[in-house]
C-alpha cells in the first residue's frame, strides 16, 4: 500500500439516491488506498456518513425528463456556489457521479479552474442524445463506466474509458447459485408480490398508482397474493403511504431492493438500477415506466436508439423480462403479462436462473475498488 505524505482534496457532486449509495463505497474505498484524501461536494446521507464534507443535501431533489423543470432555479443557484467553491477552495481531483444533465455543469466549473475530471457511471449517450458526445469529451479526464459495453463505445469516440464493474454488486458476496428460485412447489394464488416504483419523485407520482391497480387486479384473480413496497428511504415511504389507495393493503420496506426481491415470487419494478439488484436475487420481473405521451410521440420516440430500454435486457441483448416503456395509460397488458408468467411455474424458474447467468460474470470487478484505484491514479 503506498504511503504519502501529501493530502489531497477531492470534489465529489451527486444528484441522487444511488449516486449517494455508489459513491459511498467509492469513498470508503479510496480511503483504503493509503492515500490521505479529504472529500467534500453535494450528495446525500450516506456520502456522510462515510466522511463526506456535503455543502448541501442534493439527494431528494432529483427529477427527471420533463418534470425537471420545476427544480431548475434551485439547481442554478446551487451551481453558482459550486463554482464559487471551486474558485476560493482549490481541489485535486473533481467526481461527478450520474445526473449528467446537472453534472455536466459541475465538470465545467471544475475544468474552468483547471481541475481534472472524472465521471463516475456513464451518461447513456449511446441510448439517446449521442451528439452530446463532444460536450462529455471537453470536460471529462476519465470515465469509469459500469455497463461492459460502455467502454468500447465511449473509447471508440474518443474519450478514456475504463469498465470497473457495476457497484450495485459490490457487496454481493454470497454463493448466487443458491438465489436460484425453484417453482416447483409454488402455487400462485399465493402470489408474493413486491414493487418497486422508484426513488424518484416524478418516478413515485407516476408509477405508484398505477403499481396499486395491477397489484388489485392480481389480488382478484389471486385471493391469497400478499405485497410489499421498497422505498429507498424513509421519505420515499411516507410518499408512498399517503398515496397509497383505500383498498390497497400492502407492507412497505425501506432500501432492501435485493433482501426484498429474495423474499418475493414475482417483482414489478420501476426501470432503472433496481432492475440489476432484483435480477441478482434471481426474482422475476416486470419493468415499466412512464412518459409524456405527447412529448414521447413528439420527440423522444424518434432519438432513442437501443432495442431494449430495461438495464437487464440492455446487458443481456435479449428480452430476459418483459419492459413496457413506456407505459401509458392502459395497465391491461402489464397485468396478462404477469398473470401468463405467474401462470406458469417453468417459465419463472426459467427467468429466474436467466437473470442469475447474467449478474455472475459482473461480479469479477468491485466497482468502488476499481474507481478508488484510478482516482489514487489521477491524484498521484
Amino acid at each position: 500500500m503506498p504511503q504519502t505524505a501529501k493530502k489531497y482534496r477531492v470534489f465529489i457532486s451527486v444528484a441522487d439516491p444511488s449516486g449517494d449509495a455508489h459513491c459511498a463505497g467509492l469513498i470508503s474505498a479510496a480511503k483504503q488506498t493509503g492515500y490521505d484524501i479529504s472529500f467534500v461536494g453535494v450528495g446525500g446521507q450516506k456520502m456522510a456518513s462515510v466522511g463526506c464534507e456535503l455543502l448541501e443535501m442534493t439527494v431528494g431533489r432529483s427529477t427527471i425528463a420533463y418534470r425537471a423543470i420545476t427544480q431548475v432555479a434551485h439547481f442554478y443557484q446551487l451551481l453558482r456556489r459550486i463554482r464559487a467553491y471551486l474558485k476560493k477552495n482549490p481541489v485535486d481531483l473533481a467526481v461527478v457521479c450520474d445526473s449528467p444533465s446537472f453534472n455536466i455543469h459541475v465538470a465545467k466549473a471544475a475544468k474552468r479552474q483547471g481541475t481534472r475530471t472524472l465521471f463516475y457511471v456513464a451518461p447513456q449517450l449511446w441510448a439517446w442524445g449521442g451528439w452530446r458526445i463532444h460536450r462529455l469529451r471537453k470536460y471529462c479526464d476519465k470515465l469509469c463506466c459500469i455497463l461492459p459495453f460502455e467502454e468500447q463505445w465511449f473509447s471508440s469516440r474518443g474519450i478514456d474509458t475504463t469498465f470497473v464493474g457495476n457497484p450495485l454488486i459490490d457487496n454481493l458476496f454470497e454463493d448466487l447459485d443458491r438465489c436460484r428460485k425453484s417453482y416447483a412447489a409454488f402455487e400462485s394464488g399465493n402470489l408474493k408480490l413486491a414493487l418497486m416504483p422508484g426513488s424518484r419523485t416524478a418516478e413515485i407520482g407516476s408509477l405508484w398508482p398505477a403499481m396499486q391497480q395491477i397489484a388489485l387486479r392480481l389480488k382478484y384473480m389471486y385471493p391469497g397474493a400478499s405485497f410489499i413496497a421498497v422505498a429507498p428511504d424513509a421519505i420515499r415511504q411516507e410518499a408512498l403511504m399517503k398515496m397509497q389507495l383505500a383498498d390497497f393493503d400492502c407492507r412497505y420496506s425501506v432500501d432492501t431492493v435485493r433482501n426484498t426481491a429474495k423474499g418475493a415470487d414475482f417483482a414489478l419494478v420501476a426501470s432503472g438500477s433496481a432492475t440489476l439488484e432484483v435480477a441478482s436475487a434471481g426474482c422475476p420481473m416486470v419493468v415499466m415506466y412512464q412518459s409524456s405521451r405527447i412529448l414521447w410521440h413528439l420527440a423522444a420516440r424518434w432519438f432513442v436508439n437501443p432495442k431494449y430500454f430495461c438495464l437487464v435486457n440492455l446487458l443481456a441483448d435479449n428480452e430476459l423480462v418483459p419492459e413496457f416503456m413506456p407505459y401509458f395509460s392502459s395497465i391491461d397488458p402489464i397485468v396478462d403479462t404477469i398473470t401468463r408468467l405467474v401462470d406458469d411455474k417453468n417459465k419463472l424458474s426459467e427467468m429466474s436462473s436467466s437473470l442469475i447467468d447474467l449478474v455472475e460474470p459482473l461480479r469479477r470487478k468491485r466497482a468502488g475498488n476499481e474507481t478508488a484505484k484510478v482516482i489514487a491514479g489521477m491524484l498521484h
